[in-house]
Formats: structure tokens, C-alpha cells, sequence
């Protein structure tokens, strides 16, 4: 079996509010979607991060592709090896990864697709019992409208509450107590900050929040390099810290567990190049008792599906990872993902990922991008 042709579609879908953060304010996602066809007639679907900028990530993956058409999809850790030391992508390691990701969800596909396996069970079969469970995503706003939000999201059995904090210290406690007061005692409350903080300003912050708010875990507090210096701020506080920036590529998350400086780690293939590589840290990382939660970029159902059969296979993932398909205005799958209205997503026993893509609404999208561009991570402000 061999790789005859990919294809590429990059995609602009809006969300349902703007996404707002201490980095961040954007309007919707902007991926790159490809289609990978074998002379057999498999087809895998796949997603590439598009990152800081979606044209630029599709052009590393149409570099990609000599290195891969003709290929066997079955040999995608080895095909893998040869596009980042022949290819030279080891030295654009970030761009690299987000573009090669979307390759190996869709060689992983058609190869779980060809043994007439779902995904998590050629990974390996399953880590855990039980469905995984997914967060809610609290858009910042005003108290009568993060009340709603988490009125809704309790009545829908969500347990994991997240807010973007970081912008400003007054408006960020005000948010935390009216969610607090939401969803109340029991629920967790994570909070993530993209390194906004002095490590004083984060350490003082979190005595006081811990102590008023139950917070569950802090994402992103403080600067992640040097990563031993994080592994000190992690001792000064109380609150598990979350790891999610400084996790670019295999040497640092590997060093990030080596210096035991974060309880959880907050990644995804995106940042590692394939989803296995993901699954041999995530285990690594269960050796040593760190937990993991699936990271979200933004991403469509494609990626979205990818990553709930890596999580499927794995004992140490956290309760509530990471998702946007809650907020995304449109989906360009035909069947809608179990976690645009529910926290929990259970196995299912369909080859490769399970999904279908509907080519209407790829084509829409597709066009959109086109006629507009992608979303710019910084034109919400």
C-alpha cells in the first residue's frame, strides 16, 4: 500500500464568541485540513495546526510531501524521522511538528482503517475505563453572562470549569467568584494564565484565589523557561501547576518530567509531530505520576477525533481535557462531535477515527478561507 496523493484544504470557522486571553483574541479557527489517498483507494483525513499563521503551515507540509508520496502510511514514525533529519524540519522543530501532525492523523487513519480497527484500539486498546470527559470553556464576560454560561454547562453535567485569567487582576477575581458561585463547591475550577505573571505576582495571586476559589489547577502561571526554575516556582505554591507552554518538542518534555515541574502537562500532537510520540510521553510522564490534558489550539472534529483515541489508550489523562467543539459555530463533520453538547465521549468501534466529513461544508469553509483569510490570533482586540 502506498500514498498516492494528499490534498489540502485550509479552513476558516468563526466561533461563537471571540476567544479572549492574556495572548489571544481571535474570532475562529484557521486549520489545514488534507486528504491522503492510497493506490488502493483508502482514504485518511488529517488536520495541521495553523498556529501563528495558517499559509505558512501549509506551505511546510506541501514541502513535506516528497518525503512522503509513495510512501507505505503503515511506516509513519519512520517516514516521520526522514521528512525532520532529511527534510530538515528539525530545525524549524515548532512549524515542523504542527504541519507533520496532520500527516500522521491521517497515515494512522487509513492504517487503523486497512487492520478494520478504530484508532484506539491499534494504539493499543484502552488505558482506562469509562468515557473521557471534556471541560467547559468560559468565555470571559460580564457576571450575568458567565452566570448563564455556567448555569447551562451544569444543567449539561460538566465538571471542569476553565477560565482565561491574566489581563487584569480585579476582572479576573470578579469572574472567579461569580463562576464560583455558579457551579459551585464541588466542581473544578482551572484557571490559565499564558505566562502572564511575575512569579511574586503569581505566587501571591494564588495564595489569596486558592483560598477564596478552590482552584484546581493553574495553567501557565509564569514563564516556562528556564525549566528548572520552574520546577522551583512549582514548590513555592499550593496550587497543582499546569504545564502547557515550554512543551515544543520531544528534548522538553522530556525535560520538563525529568525536573518534575509541573503535576499536570497540557499538550497534544501538535507540539510533539505525531500522535504517538504524544502517547510515549504521556506514559513516561504516568511513570513519574504527572498526569496529562489533552491541549486544543482551536481545531476542527478531524483533529478533535484524533486526539480522543490517543486518550482512550492512556491510564494518567486528567478529567476534563481541553475542546473547542463546543464553541465553534459550524462543524465540518456530518455527524456533530459527542462533546459540542456534552462532556463526555465515549468509544466507538468504527475503523480509523470514526468520522465523516462532510464535502459541502468543506468546500464552504474552504472557500471562506480564501475570500477572507484566517482568523489572526490578534484581530478580536
Amino acid at each position: 500500500m502506498k500514498i498516492a496523493s494528499v490534498e489540502f484544504f485550509p479552513l476558516s470557522i468563526p466561533y461563537r464568541h471571540t476567544e479572549v486571553s492574556s495572548r489571544v483574541a481571535r474570532r475562529g479557527v484557521s486549520d489545514v485540513i488534507l486528504r491522503m489517498t492510497t493506490d488502493e483507494g483508502l482514504v485518511g483525513w488529517g488536520e495541521c495546526c495553523a498556529g501563528a499563521d495558517t499559509v505558512s503551515i501549509e506551505g511546510a507540509a506541501r514541502a513535506m510531501l516528497p518525503l512522503i508520496i509513495g510512501r507505505d502510511p503503515r511506516d509513519s514514525e519512520l517516514i516521520r524521522r526522514d521528512v525532520f533529519k532529511l527534510g530538515l524540519w528539525d530545525y524549524r522543530l515548532h512549524t515542523g511538528n504542527f504541519a507533520y501532525a496532520g500527516f500522521d492523523m491521517a497515515m494512522l487513519d487509513i492504517a487503523s482503517q486497512a487492520c478494520g480497527l478504530p484508532l484506539w484500539r491499534f494504539l493499543g486498546g484502552r488505558g482506562a475505563e469509562g468515557p473521557v470527559s471534556y471541560f467547559c470553556y468560559l468565555a470571559r464576560g460580564s457576571d450575568e453572562a458567565l452566570a448563564a454560561q455556567c448555569d447551562e454547562a451544569v444543567r449539561g453535567g460538566y465538571q471542569h470549569y476553565y477560565l482565561k485569567v491574566g489581563l487584569s487582576d480585579a476582572e479576573d477575581e470578579r469572574m472567579l467568584r461569580t463562576v464560583r458561585n455558579a457551579i459551585g463547591p464541588d466542581a473544578k475550577l482551572r484557571i490559565d494564565a499564558n505566562e502572564a505573571w511575575s512569579e511574586p505576582h503569581a505566587i501571591s495571586l494564588m495564595r489569596k484565589w486558592n483560598a477564596a476559589y478552590d482552584v484546581d489547577f493553574v495553567e501557565a502561571p509564569v514563564r516556562a523557561h528556564p525549566i528548572r526554575l520552574m520546577a522551583e516556582f512549582r514548590r513555592r505554591i499550593d496550587v497543582p501547576l499546569c504545564a502547557n507552554e515550554g512543551l515544543d518538542g520531544e528534548s522538553n518534555v522530556m525535560e520538563m518530567i525529568h525536573h518534575r515541574a509541573a503535576d499536570v502537562l497540557c499538550f497534544s500532537s501538535y507540539w510533539v509531530g505525531s500522535l504517538r510520540t504524544f502517547l510515549n510521553l504521556a506514559r513516561t510522564a504516568s511513570s513519574t505520576g504527572i498526569s496529562v490534558c489533552k491541549h486544543s489550539h482551536g481545531e476542527f472534529g478531524i483533529a478533535a477525533a484524533a486526539h480522543q483515541h490517543a486518550l482512550l489508550t492512556i491510564a494518567n489523562g486528567v478529567g476534563g481535557h481541553q475542546q473547542t467543539a463546543s464553541v465553534m459555530a459550524d462543524c465540518i463533520l456530518r455527524e456533530p462531535l459527542p462533546i459540542a453538547h456534552s462532556p463526555h465521549w465515549e468509544a466507538r468501534e468504527d475503523p480509523g477515527l470514526g468520522v465523516s466529513v462532510d464535502l459541502e461544508k468543506l468546500d464552504f469553509y474552504h472557500r471562506a478561507y480564501l475570500r477572507d483569510g484566517q482568523f489572526m490570533p490578534w484581530a478580536g482586540i
